[in-house]
């Protein structure tokens, strides 16, 4: 706490008043480009490349301006900060606030398991790693999807248990692993996760090499197996998240896979504006959120107040759904997303069961990044502990996992810290 104080204080005593003008120009550029990045998003023609231009200007400008005028304070400030984050994940490290990911269990290897891989996934991450190659050695019978040809991955799955397959596991996407997945859980064998797709979050929140697909494979031969929850929107899993509004919206369009920024451009302005796109209403325990523009309903909560560590989620075996809403009308609004602690525009919520629906009669869906259209209402909900995954004994995202930085909870220890100190002085 003494080092984020003092990464505040140094520039500031450094400037003096030039200092405090500095921290309101930060705050007022901050707001601007906030609301800069909404105009970009929402406008057509040359007003939205201005907008977009001011919203890449502004931020340069601020970091020439300070680094211009706090010269070497600028420097220790930040020197500062990182002594504040380091010790501060250090200090939360035994105050119960960071749990384990999930119990570990040692147990023997597969003796037939089976494999679904998709070739095109990642960019071609099967071949470039030649991961079926690697897997065939360890044992495992492999099945690559045809790019040519449509297959139902649910039902390759179903009939490899039917067979005897007493470990399933994917190289894809998170659609893909979310399908495949959904069989183990039912039929109670392990899953195992490749990380062979272009992001991966799945993997990455397990702790799993998304840089070295084939690391993956290790847990064929010496492999932990681990517990974790499993969402469903209706009657369709997902490992990551269950998207509604916008997004869900954008990625209908055939054109997304091949063009997605320019294709959100497009479409962006009107479902933002509530010219096209459904109306939706979500219903999470006693909260309900009205028209909002995205529902992003995830198996088990992303982090949002940590920016070490934002998207990430701590645990996967909560038993719980994360949900954010996002209702944003005005560029003040998107300012108030920056620089007001809780805005109004964004609902962060923990839940075991959220309730989506629309207008009509079905609901688009983006489910762990597959374009869906449901029938409304979309009951989301998890299935505790539903899923054993089986990863590598050593994996690096365990050993690089660190401690949410409760900046909160931090103030609490060291006002405890102090008021022990001061008793025993006494």
């Amino acid at each position: 706490m003494a080092a984020a104080a003092l990464a505040i204080l140094v520039p500031l005593g450094y400037g003096g008043l030039t200092g405090v003008l500095l921290l309101v120009c930060g705050a007022v550029g901050l707001a601007v480009t906030a609301a800069a990045a909404w105009w970009t998003l929402t406008l057509r023609g040359p007003l939205r490349w201005a907008s977009g231009v001011l919203a890449l200007a502004v931020p340069a400008g601020l970091i020439a301006l300070f680094a211009a005028t706090l010269f070497w304070a600028l420097l220790v400030s930040s020197a500062l900060w990182g002594v504040a984050v380091w010790s501060g994940r250090y200090a939360l490290r035994g105050t119960g606030i960071h749990r384990v990911r999930g119990k570990e269990r040692r147990t023997p290897p597969p003796q037939r398991p089976f494999l679904i891989m998709n070739p095109r996934s990642g960019g071609g991450k099967v071949d470039r790693f030649g991961l079926k190659e690697k897997a065939e050695r360890l044992g495992a019978r492999v099945v690559l999807l045809d790019p040519d040809e449509q297959q139902d991955v649910t039902a390759l799955a179903q009939a490899a248990v039917a067979e005897g397959a007493d470990l399933l596991g994917a190289a894809g996407g998170d659609g893909t692993q979310a399908l495949v997945a959904a069989v183990a859980a039912e039929h109670g064998v392990p899953f195992l996760v490749i990380s062979a797709g272009t992001r991966n979050h799945f993997a990455l929140d397990l702790g799993l090499d998304r840089e070295d697909p084939g690391s993956c494979l290790d847990a064929l031969s010496d492999g932990v197996e681990l517990r974790v929850d499993l969402g469903f929107a209706g009657d369709r899993p997902f490992v990551n998240n269950a998207s509604f509004g916008a997004y869900a919206a954008i990625v209908q369009s055939p054109s997304y896979r091949d063009d997605k920024i320019g294709t959100s451009l497009e479409l962006l302005p009107d479902l933002l504006t509530g010219q096209q796109g459904a109306r939706l209403t979500a219903r999470a325990g006693d909260t309900t959120l009205d028209s909002p523009q995205a529902v992003l309903v995830s198996n088990n909560p992303y982090r949002t107040g940590d920016p070490f560590g934002f998207g990430r989620r701590d645990r996967l075996d909560t038993g719980a759904l994360g949900v954010l809403g996002l209702r944003v009308e005005s560029a003040a609004d998107a300012a108030a997303l920056v620089l007001d602690p809780e805005p109004a525009a964004l609902t962060v919520l923990t839940v075991r069961e959220v309730v989506v629906e629309a207008e009509g009669a079905e609901v688009e869906v983006g489910l762990d990044g597959e374009a869906l259209v449901l029938p409304s209402p979309v009951n989301c909900r998890i299935a505790p502990g539903a899923l054993v995954v089986r990863v590598p004994r050593k994996r690096p995202g365990v050993v690089r996992h660190q401690p949410r930085l409760d900046w909160r909870r931090l103030r609490k220890l060291a006002a405890t810290v102090g008021r022990t100190a001061a008793s025993r002085h006494t």
